[in-house]
């Protein structure tokens, strides 16, 4: 039977190899960028979800979200990105911090601050967030609201310009009282 302790131990006269010293800005820095990845959302929890992965249902994290498989249903990240890679085939309401679009997404999308559609990426659906980008090459069909969130604006204060008209009329002779009707 085999004994972690006795596998681990050296013998006289062979040393064991010492382990690959890692430094934390080798660790941090990725070996060549991806373009799906923004640099602010580096060093943050992130999940993959393969493209062999499918999922039917109500999705939910507390996570940043790549997904490059096939999602039915409902996706649900308020507070995080949700990243639809290339491979990526969404067939659901999304609901997320913020979300980038690189496959494709059938259905409504919210954002509470960006909606990103990049090159090649389609969006078939309503998109509700305060900032939108499409990019050139990419597919949307459906309707925008930036204006989710915000409060209605206030309406402009009536002009003075019948007090002036009146005025202006009753000194060229006309009675004011005539204008009122």
């Amino acid at each position: 039977m085999w004994k972690r302790d006795e596998a681990v131990k050296p013998t006289p006269g062979h040393p064991v190899p010492a382990a690959p010293v890692v430094t934390p800005s080798a660790a941090a820095a990725p070996s060549s960028p991806r373009p799906d990845v923004d640099a602010r959302h580096i060093g943050r929890e992130m999940v993959h979800i393969g493209k062999s992965v499918v999922i039917k249902g109500e999705l939910n994290g507390s996570e940043d979200l790549t997904i490059e498989g096939h999602v039915e249903g409902k996706i649900e990240l308020r507070d995080h990105v949700l990243t639809i890679g290339p491979n990526g085939k969404i067939k659901a309401q999304v609901f997320a911090k913020s979300v980038i679009v690189l496959g494709e997404v059938n259905g409504n999308v919210t954002a509470t601050e960006k909606v990103d559609i990049r090159e090649n990426g389609a969006v078939d659906g309503d998109i509700i967030a305060p900032r939108v980008a499409i990019a050139e090459g990419a597919h949307f069909r459906g309707s925008v609201d930036m204006n989710a969130g915000k409060s209605a604006p206030k309406p402009a204060p009536q002009p003075a310009a019948p007090q002036v008209i009146q005025t202006v009329q009753a000194q060229q002779g006309q009675p004011a009282a005539a204008l009122k009707a």
